[in-house]
């Protein structure tokens, strides 16, 4: 799950990364605005995908970064007021975070330890 969450994450802040000069060409959004806004949210899924992958965070530090990750996705969304492609894109990310964290407490659960 730690590996599916982190690797979510990562192509997460390359699109949130990528959306920046968009935001500031298409979405008419001033540099001072997206290039804070867009870095504090590539920033914080980098910070968020190393804190998931990280073994030596115990079962409930594991728990606080999957709800700040699932935060994370509510603000991608809601992110969709600057961008309105990032409404998609959010959707899209938060599908892909939920079915990473479904499928890898499927696959934790059917690992004999």
């Amino acid at each position: 799950m730690r590996r599916l969450c982190a690797t979510v994450l990562i192509f997460e802040a390359i699109v949130i990364g990528l959306a920046i000069p968009v935001a500031i060409a298409v979405g008419h959004v001033s540099g001072h605005t997206a290039g804070p806004a867009g870095g504090a949210l590539a920033g914080a899924a980098v910070l968020i995908a190393v804190a998931v992958s990280m073994r030596s965070v115990g079962a409930r530090g594991l728990q606080i970064a999957l709800v700040t990750g699932s935060i994370l996705q509510l603000l991608m969304i809601a992110s969709g007021a600057m961008v309105p492609a990032m409404y998609a894109l959010g959707a899209i990310f938060g599908v892909l975070w939920t079915t990473a964290i479904w499928l890898g407490r499927s696959a934790e659960r059917a690992t004999p330890r």
